[in-house]
């Protein structure tokens, strides 16, 4: 299929990840010819989202001696007026790989995962960090339809614990492979509310479990969550990209102090029916979290505090010392030294702000998995004209000497194909155009226990932690937990990822004491022979990844003015890195084409405000492309927002006779 591309595209993007996938997406919606490429064999890069044979396919990769991480012969396709830039032939943003099961092993030794094709078992490995994967691995990357649609809901102050699926259905979205014995095993799985509890057997969980019902786990390689009035979000709702995926709301926010897990009371109705505060307690909290809603309405209250650390700034407050933890570590979610005031007390905000839009947290996640949602956006690019190929490498790309610019890539096959623009993931990058760079990396662990952190009525919680620091100037780590009902781990189990700046020289250094703290070894308790009180750990994954955010565009060596760089994933919760970085040149290039398509219009009426395409909306208001797109959130008494918006207006600043337009109108005001 290589052979028979087309020479020529307007913008060629290489890597499948969440940021390059967006700028994808938004290119050929807005009329652009893309070809977007892949040397890996499935969607999403570090995004992704596996199987359980699946990610033991992508840790194999990582055992594996690497061949060398040269092309040959590129050389003799670059013409003589020309120079080449090389492209890495396998990615090396994933080190110290080790894993450890302590699920009891069957005799069996072949085990066979169900509508599986290949299995690699592996109890107690570690990779090397100079074996990278190349293009083999096996996790999904079908783009059948997906049925729940986002929709901007009815804003209240407070909204029942329910599932959030950013729509009003109860249908679940297929995000696995398309077999249909996997049809099948969907069908089975479908979330029907809270209201449905499986209740998981007490038999003890043996791996050759784990491995036959591989096809029940969706593992992320980043761990990440959904701000539910996030940049994400919005640019889901607005670009109607939402329609191909399916989300669930995390139901509780949890904190550890003093080596217990407790749940966090985060809205009004949380504080108030909480037992755990006294009412002196819970009008301290209160009257904290209504300053934080709108502080910037009283600077006077925290300006001489401005730079200090927000966690000496909680102490002035009159707020027990419990009350400080929680705000500090679960609600604003920060470090207790290196955040300053002002940056603390816009976390809380921002957390505030997303409470009640989708449930009692602010916090949303896609069924499946995170790596849902960058194969969302290649399916809407492809819609519209997109090219897309996997396991298909790009050797180097071509730079004309006389312009300095890039006019062609080279791929695996020797095919020459030219564009105006190239989006590159970072990870493809040689060591020689990265040399000045300082990359930072990201601590991970993935874990598979047989229940929840914290006991509660229902077993199917999803649940995020923050397990602080043990030492002034460490750093805190992240929990997150998912249950069966997310469609991330198979019935009985639960899905576990902590994720934190790495401090250490590997991931299991960083992380192996939190994990400590909350789990036992499945073998301890067997044992032991006796009920624990904390979740048994039954299987177990490190890694390091690399953290390429936030790398300014000119410590790359020698890089065109056309080609630009997208970022892996970055050590915070939310995606807004991933959204933000694409305010690049190359979405303002495409002005042009877009005042052409609308000139004509906007000439016959100065005063007409047109409806729009939703699409343009969403790359105006996410890469700042245009400054025409008129809109805003109008925030009534409560803090709660109401979204109006007019998706096309052909003026520079908002006009007086602005009106409000009613949800998915068509009339023109």
């Amino acid at each position: 299929m290589a052979d028979k591309l087309p020479s020529e595209f307007d913008v060629v993007v290489i890597g499948t990840g969440l940021p390059e996938s967006i700028v994808a997406a938004a290119c050929s919606r807005s009329g652009q010819s893309v070809l977007h490429v892949d040397s890996r064999s499935y969607y999403g890069g570090n995004w992704a989202s596996f199987s359980f044979s699946g990610l033991l396919s992508w840790i194999k990769e990582y055992q594996e001696e690497s061949d060398g991480d040269e092309w040959a012969a590129w050389q003799e396709l670059v013409l003589e007026a020309e120079e080449g830039i090389a492209l890495r032939k396998k990615d090396q943003t994933i080190q110290h790989v080790e894993v450890i099961c302590y699920a009891s092993q069957d005799s069996d030794e072949h085990v066979e995962e169900v509508g599986a094709v290949q299995k690699n078992p592996a109890f107690v490995t570690s990779a090397s960090s100079n074996d990278p994967p190349d293009s083999t691995g096996t996790a999904c990357s079908d783009t059948s339809e997906l049925t729940a649609p986002l929709s901007e809901p009815e804003t209240s102050q407070e909204v029942p614990d329910v599932d959030a699926t950013l729509g009003n259905e109860n249908h679940v979205g297929d995000a696995d492979c398309s077999e249909s014995p996997l049809e099948q095993e969907k069908a089975e799985n479908v979330p029907v509310g809270e209201a449905v509890v499986d209740v998981p057997k007490k038999n003890r969980i043996t791996y050759s479990q784990i491995v036959k019902e591989g096809r029940r786990f969706n593992i992320d390689l980043t761990s990440k969550l959904l701000y539910s009035r996030g940049l994400l979000t919005d640019l889901l709702i607005k670009s109607s990209v939402s329609r191909y995926a399916e989300f669930k709301n995390v139901t509780r926010i949890l904190g550890y102090r003093e080596g217990n897990v407790l749940q966090v009371p985060c809205s009004r109705a949380d504080v108030f029916n909480s037992k755990k505060l006294t009412m002196v307690e819970k009008r301290m909290l209160m009257k904290f979290l209504t300053f934080c809603l709108d502080y910037e309405q009283k600077p006077e209250d925290y300006k001489v505090y401005e730079e200090c650390p927000f966690s000496e700034y909680l102490k002035t407050q009159k707020l027990t010392p419990s009350l400080q933890h929680f705000v500090l570590h679960s609600i604003a979610m920060t470090s207790e030294g290196s955040t300053s005031t002002l940056d603390g007390l816009r976390e809380t905000q921002n957390f505030l702000r997303c409470l009640g839009r989708y449930g009692n947290t602010p916090f949303l996640f896609p069924l499946y998995g995170q790596g849902e949602l960058p194969q969302c956006f290649c399916r809407m690019c492809a819609v519209f004209g997109g090219t897309y190929c996997l396991s298909h490498a790009v050797q180097c790309l071509v730079v004309d000497k006389e312009s300095g610019k890039c006019k062609a890539i080279i791929d695996h096959f020797g095919q020459r194909i030219s564009a105006k623009y190239f989006i590159v993931e970072d990870s493809y990058l040689t060591e020689k155009t990265c040399s000045n760079v300082a990359y930072r990396q990201i601590s991970r662990a993935v874990l598979i226990t047989d229940r929840s952190v914290l006991k509660a009525d229902s077993d199917q919680q999803t649940s995020i932690l923050t397990v602080p620091p043990e030492e002034p100037g460490s750093v805190a780590v992240r929990v997150v937990e998912f249950c069966s009902s997310t469609m991330t781990c198979m019935k009985g189990t639960y899905l576990v990822h902590l994720t934190c700046p790495s401090s250490k020289k590997t991931a299991r250094e960083d992380l192996e004491s939190v994990v400590q703290k909350l789990f036992v070894p499945y073998a301890e308790a067997e044992l032991e022979n006796e009920e624990v009180e904390k979740p048994n750990l039954l299987w177990a994954l490190y890694f390091n990844m690399r953290d390429s955010s936030g790398i300014d565009r000119d410590s790359y060596n020698d890089l065109p003015s056309n080609v630009y760089v997208c970022s892996g994933p970055d050590c915070s919760l939310g995606n807004k890195n991933a959204v933000q970085q694409h305010q690049m040149p190359v979405m303002q290039a495409f002005e042009i084409n877009l005042r052409t398509r609308y000139s004509q219009d906007v000439q016959e009426s100065s005063r007409t405000i047109y409806q729009g395409d939703p699409w343009l909306n969403s790359i105006i208001v996410s890469f700042s492309a245009l400054p025409y797109l008129c809109t805003g959130v109008q925030n009534d008494s409560l803090g709660r927002s109401e979204l109006w918006k007019v998706d096309m207006i052909w003026l520079p600043t908002r006009p007086a006779f602005l009106k409000e337009t009613a949800p998915h109108s068509s009339q023109k005001a």
